[in-house]
């Protein structure tokens, strides 16, 4: 069969949080059993020593810790739902996330697609415990129980339109999954398959099943093939991975951590009891995996054993395996079975098994097996060519096959052959970008549904690249790609690993840096670039930015390669050696139009759209470039020509900065032919320009009249009536290169506004460039009132938001944030870093694979999407000797004391929405409504501030409105018979539910609503 790769996985089992410490666990023999926590039920009334009937025969096992934890906020699940939830679906949501995110990519970028979701799982106590309690069935408890919903749910929040099944085949159940996840891709009904497995021991029915047919061992701990071998220890555990073919992982970049190359399933029939293992049946399904993967037995380093430590089920799988391994003769196969450590985790344990032999194949190396020690001589394992690891097993070679079988107790056998990794796959070569990037330091970015969410991952990444020798270009470009889609939009720049976890956990410990580092975009930004004119230059301008970042490189030679032709001497040359001639116009204005043009095309290529231009004075033949009016040889002759002409000028000119009004000018000017407005840069910020003269004579009388003045440095009277002498020749040039229409929006400085539809920047625009006033304050009106939130400053410093900012208008902290990627002559790669890292907090979604070098466009693995634990929920009945649930018995969110704070503060920013100023209102239909809303939902009333959105923000569903529509006919007078379909239109908000329902004329009957009352209803 075509191989499937397995590209992302995430677990959780009895000793191990994640798949690290999994790994961990096997791979220095751990033991994860322990006594039966108390959570699930008290394991010393049902324990006898002897086995009594009713009674199981140890008080140990294998448990998962904080089973009852839930993130309830993170997948918008009310928590009356999450309450009435198995256990089994949650852990399933969680590690499913985690398990897509492993694999290289963010959850949400599989919404809408075919994914499949394939799980395995063959126990339903939560339902055992509620279904029976019939006077507190609800609709919540409905959804919250049943198999099919342990995959429903992972399709349903994902948003996955692909096949959607659960699987129970009892102890294979895992595995066939699996089967049917690979089968699923290889039929092309799906691209992605997630498969896994779960099992939550919450009753001691099976441990006394176990017990009564003579199946338990007394200590709760599987022995496989050990002489101490004494029956089955239960265990519990969830695991999920991610499938793709692997031609399809291979051509994404994604990392392998193994393939399979075949599986097979089958049935035992009518055999020697239902519930006893077929010798005959698995040697065929062994026989049927390897045909399917096009191996022989003798190709198989190592088999993962299905492995339970009962006498039968031992004796009955190494006869199934002798019968293809015996003839290995003095190279015995490897055996072993993790059962061992967790012991039998059921309808998990063939995702156990997989994982284990999926992480054995990528480290390179097999766990030792606990109990091999002493190994069952009656099982003659050498006869069969066969041996137990004592010790971790090196895997040596490109290319390792190895087995896992899964056999269930009701006769659903299951085989799977996998390999390692193709060599090209396990360590995936750099992604391959159009043209090699990089901007000289990296960006990592992180994303959470809220601030705490925010805060508790930021320290999970630094604690976990705090252990890891991974340069920090790999590690965010990793996170670029799969920490993203969520509301609160973290980015630092960092160069090097060492100072990113420095940032990191300085952010999370510091309230004000955290916001400061965080966005929250509500749509789509609108940014502008904002291009420098002259006098902004200095020697060696941008020198560091070409230094660090090969992308703004490439662009300036570029430019200097546009140039070169009529400068006669390379600009860049200029710009890198620091050379002063770079104050000469015949310099300044191809050297500024060199640099705005190859850092405005280094944002673009980065994913930074402008959506409007602005540039002043000699700005706009950059503007004029990104806009598709000029293409860039035409510009560059242009530019080269009009600074060549204006130093040929004769000296004399000079140029003033006013405090004042273009409207207190025009008059000193008016009479003045050698002298005119040169630039409206603000409300009081003007430049006149011409003949020297006369520049001191209007001097002078503003200082009388108190308007301060500054002469600027300047060779010639720029944009006056001196220029007169240049525009004969600058028409001609301009006539041959023309100019054409802007795709972008341009805002010109030359007219003072937005160019119209269908205007050109031709040569009499160009023309008029020259002498026309600089109109950048009018231009720069019209850019901030059509909406722009960032302004980007493209030019050498940061001078035109300094302008902008003197505009007023705004309090501080308003209005369009502000950006320079380039801040003056000991800028490098880290300010452009940092001016992407704002324009992502802000919105825009940046082509991250242009920001970084080609060998740091590699996979790394993150640490796993850290879920809340302060929210609890369990059954308020433990089993007792009672027998069957107490018809009292419900689902209960549990809030343990040590965890009463951290609750609190996360309760005041609800499934991420930011937190918001709770009025002080007594209104009693707004009371009625918080509490109908808190009863449907499970919600406190004081957390129901008005602004909270039904659907997006609490986990409405259509059930559970027409549960509100009920409880608000109970609680309100005036309204009618209200219809859903009057409620949904105005469900957007509580505040908006209100609203309506006071337009109808709700009322409380005597205004007598206690919100205590309410909120215990």
């Amino acid at each position: 069969m075509e191989p499937i790769a397995i590209v992302g996985i995430d677990c959780r089992f009895p000793g191990a949080q994640d798949t690290r410490a999994y790994w961990d666990l096997l791979m220095r023999s751990g033991d994860g059993v322990g006594e039966v926590p108390r959570l699930r039920w008290d394991a010393k009334e049902f324990h006898s020593a002897a086995g009594a009937e009713g009674h199981t025969n140890t008080t140990e096992g294998g448990f998962v810790s904080d089973p009852d934890a839930f993130d309830n906020e993170f997948f918008t699940i009310s928590p009356r739902e999450a309450a009435a939830m198995d256990p089994q679906q949650r852990l399933l949501l969680q590690c499913a996330w985690r398990a897509v995110e492993d694999s290289g990519l963010p959850p949400q970028r599989l919404a809408g697609s075919a994914t499949g979701v394939f799980v395995g799982i063959m126990g339903n106590e939560w339902a055992q415990l509620h279904l029976t309690d019939y006077d507190n069935v609800t609709a919540q408890i409905g959804s919250g129980n049943g198999y099919c919903m342990t995959a429903n749910r992972i399709s349903y929040h994902l948003d996955l339109k692909g096949p959607s099944l659960a699987i129970d085949t009892a102890c294979s159940s895992s595995l066939v999954a699996v089967h049917l996840a690979a089968n699923a891709l290889l039929s092309e009904e799906c691209d992605v398959a997630i498969a896994g497995g779960v099992n939550i021991a919450l009753t001691p029915a099976l441990s006394i099943f176990y017990t009564q047919a003579g199946l338990s061992s007394p200590d709760g701990r599987c022995k496989p093939f050990s002489s101490e071998a004494d029956g089955i220890g239960r265990g519990e555990g969830v695991g999920v991975v991610v499938l793709r073919r692997l031609k399809d992982a291979v051509a994404d970049g994604q990392r392998v951590y193994a393939v399979i190359r075949g599986t097979a399933v089958n049935q035992d029939g009518r055999s020697n009891g239902i519930t006893a293992p077929n010798r005959w049946a698995q040697q065929d399904v062994l026989a049927a995996a390897y045909r399917r993967a096009g191996v022989e037995a003798s190709d198989v380093a190592f088999t993962e054993g299905h492995g339970t430590g009962t006498a039968l089920g031992d004796m009955m799988e190494i006869k199934a395996l002798g019968h293809h391994h015996a003839a290995r003769g003095g190279k015995p196969m490897a055996l072993g079975s993790v059962k061992g450590n967790l012991g039998h985790t059921e309808g998990a344990a063939g995702i156990a098994g997989l994982i284990k032999v999926a992480l054995s194949l990528h480290h390179k190396v097999v766990p030792a097996s606990r109990f091999a020690a002493k190994e069952n001589a009656k099982l003659k394992l050498r006869d069969h060519g066969l041996r137990l690891l004592k010790a971790p097993l090196k895997l040596g070679g490109d290319a390792v096959v190895a087995g896992l079988s899964s056999f269930g107790m009701g006769g659903t056998n299951a085989h799977a052959v996998l390999e390692s990794a193709p060599v090209h796959a396990a360590r995936p070569a750099p992604r391959p970008a159009p043209e090699d990037g990089g901007i000289g330091s990296a960006v990592f970015t992180l994303t959470a549904p809220s601030v705490a969410a925010l805060r508790r991952n930021l320290l999970a990444q630094a604690d976990t690249a705090a252990t890891r020798r991974v340069p920090v270009g790999p590690l965010s470009w990793s996170s670029n790609h799969v920490k993203a889609g969520h509301r609160y939009r973290f980015a630092v720049s960092a160069s090097d690993t060492a100072e990113l976890v420095a940032k990191l956990r300085a952010a999370a410990d510091d309230p004000d840096l955290l916001a400061r580092l965080t966005g929250t975009p509500t749509g789509r930004p609108r940014t502008a670039f904002l291009f420098t004119g002259q006098g902004s230059q200095y020697a060696g301008m941008t020198a560091g930015l070409h230094r660090d970042s090969a992308l703004y490189r490439g662009f300036l030679d570029e430019a200097d390669d546009a140039l070169l032709p009529h400068t006669g001497k390379s600009v860049r040359d200029l710009l890198l050696g620091g050379d002063e001639d770079v104050h000469l116009t015949r310099w300044t204005q191809p050297a500024l139009f060199a640099v705005g043009y190859a850092l405005g095309r280094t944002l673009e290529a980065l994913g930074v759209r402008p959506d409007l231009l602005l540039g002043h004075s000699v700005g706009e033949f950059a503007t004029a470039c990104l806009s598709g009016a000029l293409p860039l040889h035409s510009a560059a002759r242009l530019i080269a020509a009009r600074g060549e002409l204006m130093q040929e000028l004769p000296e004399g000119g000079g140029m003033l900065a006013v405090r004042a009004g273009r409207e207190d000018l025009e008059s000193r000017v008016a009479e003045e032919p050698l002298v005119g407005i040169a630039a409206v840069n603000g409300p009081l910020a003007s430049v006149l320009s011409g003949d020297l003269t006369v520049l001191e004579r209007i001097e002078d009388g503003l200082r009388r009249d108190g308007v301060r003045t500054r002469r600027l440095k300047v060779s010639h009277a720029f944009h006056s009536p001196l220029m007169g002498p240049m525009l004969e020749r600058f028409s001609e040039i301009a006539g041959e290169v023309g100019g054409g229409v802007p795709e972008l929006p341009v805002y010109s400085s030359v007219r003072g506004r937005a160019l119209a539809d269908g205007e050109a920047m031709d040569a009499a625009y160009w023309v008029a460039h020259v002498s026309s006033p600089v109109l950048f304050a009018d231009a720069a009106g019209e850019v901030l009132a059509d909406g722009a939130t960032h302004l980007v400053e493209i030019g050498p410093s940061p001078v035109l938001t300094t302008l902008i900012r003197r505009f007023g208008g705004t309090p501080p902290g308003a209005g369009p944030a502000q950006i320079a990627p380039v801040r003056g002559a000991d800028s490098g790669g880290q300010d452009l870093s940092d001016a992407l890292a704002a324009l992502y907090r802000g919105g825009v979604d940046p082509h991250w694979d242009a920001a970084y070098g080609t060998q740091e466009r590699v996979p790394q693995q993150l640490a796993p999407y850290a879920f809340s634990d302060d929210h609890r929920y369990w059954a308020a009945h433990i089993p007792t000797r009672g027998g069957a649930a107490p018809r009292t018995a419900r689902p209960v969110a549990v809030q343990e004391p040590e965890q009463q704070h951290t609750a609190e503060e996360s309760r005041s920013e609800p499934t991420g929405v930011l937190t918001l100023t709770r009025g002080q209102d007594d209104d009693p239909v707004a009371l009625a409504v918080q509490a109908a809303v808190g009863q449907v939902g499970g919600y406190s009333g004081e957390d129901l501030v008005p602004q909270l959105r039904l659907y997006e923000d609490l986990g409405f569903d259509s059930v559970m409105i027409m549960e509100l529509k009920n409880r608000l006919e109970e609680r309100l007078t005036g309204i009618g018979q209200l219809t859903v379909q009057d409620l949904l239109p105005r469900l957007s908000s509580v505040g908006d539910l209100v609203s309506f329902l006071c337009e109808q004329g709700a009322a409380v009957p005597g205004h007598a609503v206690s919100g205590h009352e309410e909120r215990t209803a």
